[in-house]
């Protein structure tokens, strides 16, 4: 996937500041309450002098759906101007009201005052976060500015004491079964793939009451886990990854099973009612000249349905599904088993066998694993550095002051994170990362010394970073590097494949590998292979990359426009998935209400 380098970002630390130290015992609310009344006069006032006098000349600017109905970010006063040059004069902003403001300092040279609000358009409620720094006059200026959409005003989600108070007394089942099959009219939007992505818009959609089939080609919602790798466990902590509405219970283990992941889909698309049709598959879509869109799903009976609905979701992963395989020449002259992760179930299946796994992140380390406590020979090849932490180390560090027992609630923290600029963030995981290397010092020396290569992310920022760039690439270490350390995990990245042979690899170096089964952990490919086959050649032409992050530190066309009208994808973690499928939701609730024009560009703000 195409990359943007980190810009040069410049943190305001207390020496670039000309503040000799962090304030001590510092009332935050009160100066919080101070600098943004003064902000809310300048813009009451529509006064962008007055408001760029409050912020430090290096400030930024982030929205997500509030001011701009997509996602921006600015940086720098006169990028900040031209933005409120552009929006104030159209924008009718009110109800401003300070909610909470805390200090932190999470280095010794940094200090600042977060603070929370809310305020309203003339469509929505917002939340807002800001951040003000301390100067060397004594006062408070601001370095980071976020606002974000929380609810239509006329179209509330029905939650809470919104939903229906009405008792049903023995027709609930029969009107269930009738709603998932859309007998009485086809869905206003299909969401295809039912995975963790695809349930969470349409759980959103279905509480913003615009109707919404999931169409899942799997036996049962959470196969795409549940039929993955028996030794998958995700290396996010619980609290990383609650779902919208329904989070894990209290007694949930803090590292999620694959199969206990997927036996919870399953539940949570039955518990919230989501219309779900498994053994189905998406093979056509056709946009007609109002950009809605003609669906021909094939079900698992054999019959065929074609649903007219305004909006299309691809729920389908980074990469469409789509297992990416090396081209390496030889293959028809191999005479071993070939596999990738996706299709690999238990290191029993190989017992006796000598395995040869290439790849070295994530699935290859936890295959290879399984198959060291499985007595199986395996070796890993490492055809480039992956990015190695321990989670015991590195999760707290890098999600524990937000994501954690006893830390802000799931919703706030989301919102807090969103609030920093992804290159701001990304300048302060450099630090982070050091701390993290520095307490697995040992076991990256260990590393080191048998040969396996590893880095610090990209520009040092860690795998967060890659994750945004590549969803991949990074070990989150559980026990496997030890394995690598010790031997049992055979290691070989000396040299360049050459070709299959008859037994395994020849390298361009002349060495050899033999494997009764080469494993690819090789990630996948783009799914814009999946687009064209359902969407046809013309129709993908026009949509925009996906994934990695723009020239502003944006996610690239997830969960907003896509260059196609009423077309969008949705995907990432589990986290990501929770916070920006009440984005997606929202944009398609404004469009079907009219609030907003259309899902293209052209009605909203580019600057």
């Amino acid at each position: 996937m195409a990359t943007v380098d980190t810009p040069t970002v410049t943190l305001p630390t207390l020496d670039r500041l000309g503040v000799s130290a962090a304030p001590k015992d510092v009332d935050a609310k009160k100066v919080a309450s101070l600098w943004f009344d003064s902000l809310v006069k300048y813009i009451e006032s529509k006064n962008i002098d007055g408001i760029l006098s409050l912020f430090h000349p290096d400030a930024w600017f982030r929205d997500m759906l509030a001011l701009t109905w997509t996602f921006r970010t600015f940086q720098g006063a006169p990028k900040i101007r031209k933005f409120l040059e552009d929006t104030l004069s159209t924008q009718k902003l009110s109800a401003f009201k300070l909610t909470d403001a805390t200090f932190q300092s999470p280095y010794p040279d940094l200090a600042w005052i977060l603070g929370q609000f809310t305020f309203e358009t003339e469509i929505g409620t917002c939340t807002g976060i800001f951040r003000i720094v301390p100067t060397a006059d004594g006062q408070w200026t601001g370095f980071t500015f976020y606002t974000n959409l929380e609810q239509l005003k006329e179209f509330p989600e029905k939650v809470g004491p919104l939903r229906n108070p009405r008792p049903n007394h023995g027709k609930w089942l029969a009107q269930r079964e009738r709603e998932k099959e859309f007998l009485d009219k086809d869905p206003t939007v299909l969401v295809v793939g039912g995975g963790q992505s695809g349930l969470d818009v349409a759980a959103r959609l279905k509480h913003l009451d615009v109707p919404t089939l999931v169409v899942e080609k799997n036996d049962r919602i959470g196969d795409q886990w549940r039929h993955r790798y028996q030794a998958l466990c995700l290396h996010d902590p619980v609290w990383y990854d609650h779902l919208p509405y329904l989070p894990f219970p209290p007694t949930w283990p803090i590292y999620t099973p694959a199969q206990k992941l997927a036996g919870w889909l399953e539940y949570y698309a039955d518990a919230l009612e989501l219309d779900v049709w498994t053994k189905s598959t998406v093979v056509k879509a056709v946009q007609d000249a109002n950009n809605e869109w003609d669906v021909t799903v094939e079900r698992g009976d054999g019959s065929a349905r074609v649903l007219h609905v305004k909006h299309l979701i691809f729920a389908i992963g980074l990469g469409g599904n789509n297992p990416y395989f090396p081209n390496i020449p030889g293959k028809e002259e191999y005479q071993g088993q070939i596999l990738h992760s996706t299709q690999h179930n238990s290191a029993k299946d190989h017992l006796g066998k000598k395995v040869l796994i290439v790849g070295a992140a994530t699935s290859a380390h936890d295959i290879a694993a399984d198959y060291v406590e499985n007595g199986v020979d395996v070796t890993m090849y490492q055809r480039e550095s992956t990015y190695i932490m321990t989670t015991k180390e590195g999760m707290p560090r890098m999600l524990g002051y937000l994501w954690w027992e006893g830390q802000w609630p799931t919703d706030l923290a989301d919102r807090i994170d969103a609030s920093m600029p992804t290159f701001v963030t990304e300048e302060i995981h450099k630090r982070i990362t050091v701390d993290i290397a520095e307490a697995d010092k040992k076991l990256l020396d260990d590393l080191h010394k048998v040969g396996f290569r590893t880095h610090l992310g990209p520009n040092g920022c860690g795998f967060l970073a890659m994750a945004r760039r590549r969803g991949g690439g990074y070990y989150l270490d559980v026990g496997a590097s030890q394995m690598i350390i010790d031997g049992k995990v055979k290691l070989k990245n000396d040299s360049v494949i050459k070709r299959f042979t008859k037994t395994g690899f020849e390298f361009e170096d002349g060495s050899t590998v033999d494997a009764d089964v080469v494993l690819f952990a090789t990630g996948f490919d783009s799914p814009m292979i999946t687009a064209e086959k359902i969407l046809g050649k013309e129709v993908t032409s026009r949509l925009q990359p996906v994934w990695s992050v723009d020239a502003e530190g944006e996610i690239r066309t997830a969960w907003r426009d896509s260059g196609v009208p009423n077309f969008w994808f949705m995907m990432g973690n589990l986290m990501l998935c929770r916070f920006h499928s009440k984005h997606l939701a929202l944009q398609i609730k404004a469009l079907e209400e009219g609030l907003l024009k259309s899902s293209g560009p052209e009605s909203r703000y580019y600057a």
